[in-house]
Order: structure tokens, then sequence, then C-alpha cells
């Protein structure tokens, strides 16, 4: 059915509300939108900003909403039934990211779909607006029931106007889009064992002008032969803790990105803050036997390439090896490559002074690159490093680099 600025009706009677429904949104035009799911409380509050939904944050806590970029638009699928009580409508949005108006656009489209098939569908161009720079296109609200209405309404002042309408903070030019959750505040909330690394974290961001720097993490980890007694230790597993709020912090989902890497590389799970404590698993002996005992930096380090070159955000890649490293050739090789993309490498050594770093520790004089994309240093005890240190350490040469991306316009 086509929907018409206004119309409101009862969900139930076009979709099964005990099955997941897709919010689909389209824009065509010549400028960049950014679609969002509001999640709002009874008094019409974004009261949880965790359920703010985006490409920013493309999930809520439970996955009872998630985003997806979809072709020039988004999707959102959703499953009413297991929102918290707390959530009692959700808010469908688009808006402009930079110049331009809704009016320019040439047309918008907002569907309502289940299991494949369109059950309601919005229309709407630029002759429906006028100055507005963000719209709601549809709501799902609870009023007894679930229900739909189509919105169609605009904000002049964008995504600004819309957080404001719905209890967000007012942002300047200079501030990030969407206000983050602070670390602090995720940390008590979803994991109080790690609430001790907030403080030293965002010292070293503030010294660095970082608390606002939006970008993907990852974590590489050994887990050749020679890392066992590290594995044994509970080294690697505090690597995984002190990593993740890392994530928390930067990262466009929240969570890391993680793989192993032995002889051939396995990419695992994404951790977050519910599953870090299972990111190594009990049974890692049999993981190292499947990966094999060697280790090959260059086959991880081209699906980590292949992962991020055409990325919209920089990549912050955090690579743990204990040494002896593979074919310092093509490491110098994937590293030049690599210079042109907005990935940066953070190597970490752990325990290796036996076998030495190689190339690692001639990554400061090493040329041919596009700009200097790597750093490197040793710890010969990990869990011995304070928290402060670390993330100073982890920090030193990521902020120069974003500068220079930034300069020379790959982001």
């Amino acid at each position: 059915m086509d929907l018409q600025r206004g119309m409101r009706d009862q969900l139930e009677k076009y979709v099964d509300l005990r099955q997941s429904v897709d919010i689909q949104m389209n824009t065509s035009g010549s400028a960049v939108y950014d679609y969002c799911c509001f999640g709002v409380d009874g008094a019409g509050r974004l009261s949880d900003d965790r359920y703010m939904v985006f490409y920013n944050q493309p999930q809520s806590p439970d996955r009872e909403i998630t985003y997806a970029a979809s072709g020039s638009g988004a999707q959102f699928v959703v499953n009413l039934e297991q929102l918290p009580d707390a959530i009692q409508k959700l808010v469908f949005t688009v808006s402009i990211d930079g110049n331009g108006t809704m009016s320019d656009i040439t047309g918008h489209t907002a569907a309502i779909r289940q299991n494949g098939r369109t059950v309601l569908e919005l229309r709407l161009s630029g002759a429906d607006f006028h100055r507005e720079k963000a719209i709601i296109a549809i709501e799902l609200y609870k009023k007894g029931v679930w229900r739909f209405g189509a919105v169609a309404s605009g904000f002049n002042g964008g995504l600004g106007d819309l957080l404001r309408a719905y209890g967000g903070e007012e942002l300047t030019e200079a501030e990030p889009a969407v206000q983050k959750v602070s670390l602090e505040k995720r940390l008590e909330r979803e994991a109080p064992q790690l609430v001790s690394l907030a403080k030293p974290l965002r010292v070293e961001l503030e010294k660095r002008n970082l608390l606002d720097c939006v970008a993907r993490v990852a974590l590489v980890l050994d887990i050749s032969g020679s890392m066992t007694q590290r594995y044994k230790n509970g080294t690697v597993q505090e690597i995984v803790n002190k990593t993740l709020p890392l994530a928390v912090q930067f990262d466009d989902d929240g969570e890391l990105d993680f793989w192993y890497y032995g002889t051939t590389p396995k990419r695992m799970p994404s951790v977050n803050l519910r599953n870090y404590g299972q990111a190594v698993p009990e049974d890692w002996r049999r993981l190292m036997r499947e990966v094999g005992g060697q280790n090959n930096e260059p086959k991880v380090m081209r699906l980590i390439i292949d992962e991020y070159q055409f990325s919209r955000v920089p990549a912050y890649v955090l690579f743990i090896t204990d040494g002896g490293v593979c074919s310092e050739s093509k490491i110098k090789k994937l590293l030049t490559e690599a210079s042109r993309f907005p990935i940066f490498w953070q190597f970490v050594g752990v325990g290796g002074s036996n076998s030495g770093y190689g190339v690692l520790d001639r990554l400061d004089t090493m040329g041919g690159r596009y700009v200097d994309n790597a750093n490197f240093f040793a710890l010969d005890d990990f869990k011995a490093v304070g928290s402060s240190e670390l993330y100073s350490r982890l920090l030193n040469e990521f902020p120069q680099w974003l500068c220079e991306i930034r300069r020379r316009g790959m982001i």
C-alpha cells in the first residue's frame, strides 16, 4: 500500500509482529545522505543513546535494531517484540551531510518490508520540502499496540535539530556528527571489570585531541608455537582486555575486528563488551594446530589491506607478534602498498628478544612509502606495563599519521 503524509494505522494489520520487520530507506540526489533510527521513550526522549542506530553505531545493545548500508540508502532490521519496555517509539530519519536541502532531492522512499516483500511504502520528492536538511520519514510507535505513522516532516537545522528534538545536545561544527556514549559509562554498564582502563585511556586521548576520533580498530594476534607460554599465562587475554576499550572509544561499531594468525590466518568473530572474555578460547591449542605453528605475517597483512583499503574512516591495526617475522621483503612491499590507504599499523612485540623483530625494528627508516603508516615498540612483559604507559605508546604516532592522511585528502 502506498502511504500518504499523515497516514497512521495499526502495524499488525500489515506484518507479523513476531517476525523481524525491515525499514528500507533510499534517497536520490546529489548530496550525501545519512540515515538514522532514534529509539525514544514514552516522553519522546532519547534517554538511552545506545538506541540511536546509524552507520557509526550500527546496532542496539541486543541487536533489536540493526543498520546496514544498502545501495544509495540504508536498511534497518527491527525486532519489535525484543525491544525493552522503555523504548516506545522508533523514528526513522534521513539528513544531508554537507550542503543542499531536501528540496533538491530527486526522490525518497521509506518502505516497511517483511520476508522480502514491501507491504507499505512512502514516496516523496523534492517538491514535498523547502529548506529542510533532515526529515523524519516514518515512525513506529506503541500506543496500546504497535502502530506506524507516515510523518514526512523536516528540520531546517539538519541532524542537530533532530538531536535536540529528542533530548540530544546541540552540536557545533567542531563536534562530531553524533555525541558518543562516554567510555566510562559503557564500561560501567557492560564490562565493569574493565572500568579501571577508562581513565588512563581518556587522559591519553585528551593529550592527543583524539576524544572525537572515529576509526575502525583491528587486533591481529600471533598464535604460532613460540607464543604458547603467553597463552598459558594469560598475557594474550590481557592484550584483548586492554585493546577493547580503544575499539569502544574509536570504532564505528564499537567492536574489535579480530584475526589470529600462524602459518595461515583465521578471522574470528568480532570482540565486544559481551564476549571479550572468550576471545582466547579454552581450546586455544586446537586453534594453534589448525592455523599452523609457524608465523606468516604477509598472509594476514594481505587480508587486512583487502578489508580496509576502501574504508570511509581510518583503520587502526594493532598487530601483536613475538618476533621471528616471515619474509621481510614481502612485509616491506605490503606496508608500501598500504601506505596509500587509510590504514595505520601499530606493531607490538611481546617477549621476542631471542628471535628479534627484523624489519619491524627498522620501520622508522623504511623508505618508499606514500606516508609513514606504521610504528613498532617491544614489551618484554605486557602484563607488567601500566595502562597509562601502554596507551601512551599505542597512541604515540597515530595522531601524526591522521593529520598527514587528512592533509593529503586520503579520508
